[in-house]
């Protein structure tokens, strides 16, 4: 369901050229809103922030609000501004932006990969060979020509190079909207030549609320659940739902909270599921929740800070956890376990023998 940082699915009414709700970015909107209407909008911006708390989502929210004339170009028919960048989804404008067929709006990400069935690991040069002439083109419905990269980051050399030679030269009436979730690997020169905009992380009840919108059959308890385990990621949330993540937090912190006395059959049967061939996005959940849940068992013992507890039980067994080895013990079997994972991943290894390998040393740590 999620590409990047948010829904990416064209039957998807939320996803980000859809989306209309945006919430906890106020401010990054009110920048822009009073860039455009002092006409001293930029012709180039990076919007940075951890994956799936609303970057694209506001790319296209500025996108919309441009290419339908932005309040009528900055000022309304009193002479008044608009107070937002929001823009009816009936719009015809808004419309043609959903349906991806806006003639003035070129959206460059990762390409489906119909050989590996995959999306491709990075952008291509390929992908982004057509912008600097789209972008001097004469605009199609006499406004702006807007391209958004989603994300910047995911750009290999080539194609990072190309797109900075149209920002060290741009057209008018054109502009560039780069998506970064991690900003540091973009060229220096890149992020020189656009005005940055940093998204942080939502609050905890905007992800509950925003979970309530957009997955109504779900109780209260599971979206607050979800809240903690996505800490300000909608996109992440929204992931973690459509893969049952938060069923397979809490049979996993509950395999861990009967060590060392394991239940070796249940770990067998939770293992044995992560098995066949389509499980790939499970086992990557999974993978990723057991990372997380032990780097802040890790802080836990470290600062002795209790974190957030997302299911009922995993604060005691960090705490037993904590106790039973010293700091650098964990750590050490952190990276092992971080190190099995990602052989496991990348080399098409038993994930079912990994997952008992990963348990096996979190018990005998306990035991030593």
């Amino acid at each position: 369901m999620a590409r990047n940082d948010d829904l990416q699915e064209d039957n998807n009414p939320f996803e980000p050229r859809r989306n209309e709700a945006l919430l906890g970015h106020e401010e990054a909107e009110k920048t822009i809103l009073d860039a455009w209407n002092s006409k001293r909008m930029h012709h180039a911006w990076l919007l940075c922030g951890p994956r799936g708390v609303g970057k694209a989502t506001l790319a296209y929210r500025m996108a919309r609000f441009i290419l339908s004339g932005g309040g009528t170009g900055g000022a309304g028919l009193f002479g008044d501004q608009p107070d937002g960048l929001y823009v009816d989804p009936e719009d015809p404008v808004a419309r043609r932006i959903a349906g991806g067929g806006h003639g003035d709006l070129k959206v460059i990400e990762r390409q489906y990969d119909e050989k590996k069935k995959r999306l491709q690991g990075e952008i291509t040069v390929a992908n982004v060979r057509t912008v600097g002439n789209f972008m001097s083109k004469t605009s199609a419905e006499g406004g702006w020509r807007i391209v958004i990269v989603d994300a910047a980051d995911e750009l290999n050399r080539n194609a990072a190079n190309a797109i900075l030679k149209v920002l060290e030269e741009p057209p008018a009436n054109a502009m560039m909207i780069l998506i970064a979730h991690h900003p540091g690997r973009l060229l220096p020169t890149i992020r020189s030549r656009c005005r940055r905009l940093n998204l942080g992380a939502l609050e905890d009840h905007q992800v509950v609320d925003l979970l309530g919108r957009y997955c109504p059959e779900m109780d209260l308890g599971d979206r607050d659940a979800l809240s903690g385990l996505a800490e300000g990621s909608i996109g992440r949330a929204l992931q973690l739902h459509e893969v049952g993540g938060l069923e397979l937090y809490t049979e996993m912190v509950n395999l861990i909270a009967s060590l060392p006395n394991a239940d070796v059959a249940a770990q067998h049967k939770f293992a044995e599921r992560f098995s066949p061939a389509d499980k790939d996005a499970a086992f990557a959940t999974v993978t990723e929740l057991l990372h997380w849940w032990l780097a802040r068992m890790i802080r836990f013992a470290a600062t002795g800070q209790p974190p957030r507890e997302v299911v009922e039980g995993e604060l005691p067994a960090m705490q037993r956890m904590a106790a039973a080895q010293p700091l650098d013990q964990w750590l050490e079997v952190w990276e092992k376990i971080n190190e099995l994972m990602g052989a496991t991943r990348g080399l098409h290894l038993d994930r079912k023998q990994a997952l008992l390998n990963a348990f096996f040393m979190l018990e005998e740590t306990m035991r030593t």
